[in-house]
């Protein structure tokens, strides 16, 4: 058996609170606590009140002011938490308490709670670009956003494109991506907003782009998503013009403002069902190199591997750092234009191709000891992807590393698989 509370409030369809129907307020009030609590609002067909007035659906004249019982059950432990808020919301109505024993609790894990729509979600009024404007244009808005995709609209501001890293390095010429740009002196940058200036954003654009409407459920926009195989979505309104954008950040964000604790569920012996931990969702096919690896090698695995970074580790496999090319750059100076010419072809490479001068040597003489990033941050592999997703959103991570408890290397997670997973199982 199991210790529970049962809260029953017995009020009527005209008692307000902040000018909402109590029961809304109530309703809303523990949602918001996301606690192991049920609520159930049902409403009476006859009743009469201290005052002497009567309801009854009999008399159409005394139709009004229905009796509503709000019936809240809760674990014992959390009740005086539910309590403490109670007593601002009820100001007309009786509130009662009994003791309850449940013979079980069980509950489905929700991703994401299934009322909610796009508009709910989505970045409002996100920034556009028409067909005409220089892609220079573009990629100075896609660099001060954290997003990677820019609408591009019409003259009636309806999406007909979208624009997005891909496209700015497949056909705008762009010579590394986005986040390696910004670390680029203000010549570099120059120089290369100036080759974009030449061309137009409607001749790179992905077109047709795949809208979603705004009044959309955001389950709906997840799934076209995850079947197109794309991180954003333009939102619409019933004209078509353009109102906003989902990105998966938008949808993680989400997660984190509207999961509740679920291991803390499960500490009060409540049997949740769909749950996903971190093990659902890892690559292990991720590379590995040694500290004393040398670069040249590393940067041809880095090549090999669309995750786009590798673990480097010690002999018993415990993860040591990762290494991308941003470290690269950090690494050596950027006045040696060998080193943009290695991160620039990232596609794969020759790297003896790509080193100038003394710069082969470096590599080669150079151990991914000396250059990987240690100020990690991992998880293990049963940890619930909520808070995997909480981390990574957090910190703005892409990708995460996955370690055993002895700190072994297993793998690593990325955004696009924690919300196929965790979309998967609340579908």
């Amino acid at each position: 058996m199991l210790n529970y509370k049962a809260i029953e409030i017995l009020t009527s369809e005209n008692a307000r609170c902040r000018n909402k129907p109590v029961a809304e307020a109530v309703v809303q009030y523990v949602r918001g606590l996301k606690i192991a609590a049920r609520c159930i609002v049902t409403r009476g067909v006859a009743g009469c009140y201290e005052s002497g007035e009567m309801a009854t659906a009999r008399l159409e004249i005394l139709s009004f002011n229905m009796p509503i019982r709000i019936a809240i059950v809760v674990p014992a432990a959390e009740t005086e938490r539910v309590l403490a808020g109670l007593d601002s919301l009820v100001g007309d109505g009786i509130v009662a308490l009994h003791d309850l024993q449940v013979i079980s609790h069980r509950t489905r894990n929700a991703f994401f709670p299934r009322q909610l729509k796009v508009r709910d979600v989505m970045t409002h009024s996100p920034e556009s670009v028409a067909t005409g404007s220089p892609l220079s244009e573009a990629a100075r808005l896609l660099l001060s956003s954290i997003f990677t995709g820019l609408p591009v609209v019409d003259d009636r501001q309806r999406p007909i494109g979208i624009i997005t890293q891909g496209d700015l390095i497949r056909k705008g010429g762009l010579p590394l991506r986005l986040g390696l740009l910004a670390e680029a002196g203000q010549d570099r940058l120059a120089t290369v907003f100036e080759r974009l200036t030449a061309r137009t954003a409607g001749e790179v654009m992905s077109a047709p782009v795949t809208t979603i409407a705004e009044d959309r459920p955001l389950a709906e926009a997840v799934e076209i998503m995850l079947g197109k195989g794309v991180k954003r979505l333009p939102a619409v309104a019933a004209d078509g013009r353009l109102t906003g954008m989902l990105s998966r950040l938008d949808i993680f964000r989400t997660v984190m403002r509207e999961a509740p604790d679920w291991k803390a569920f499960t500490a009060q012996k409540i049997e949740v069902d769909h749950l996903k931990s971190v093990r659902d969702v890892l690559r292990r096919d991720t590379h590995t190199v040694s500290p004393e690896t040398p670069l040249d090698e590393v940067i041809r695995t880095i090549d090999r591997n669309d995750i786009q970074r590798v673990a480097v580790v010690d002999t018993a496999g415990r993860l040591l750092g990762l290494i991308a090319d941003r470290d690269l750059l950090r690494y050596f100076k950027q006045g040696q234009e060998g080193i943009w010419r290695v991160l620039s072809k990232i596609k794969p490479i020759s790297t003896q191709e790509a080193c100038q001068g003394g710069l082969d040597a470096c590599l080669a003489a150079t151990r991914a000891g000396a250059i990987m990033n240690t100020r990690l941050i991992t998880v293990r592999e049963d940890t619930l992807i909520e808070e995997a997703i909480r981390l990574m959103t957090e910190k703005a991570l892409k990708r995460l590393p996955v370690v055993d408890e002895n700190g072994r290397f297993k793998g690593m997670i990325s955004r696009d698989s924690l919300l196929r997973t965790g979309f998967g199982q609340s579908a």
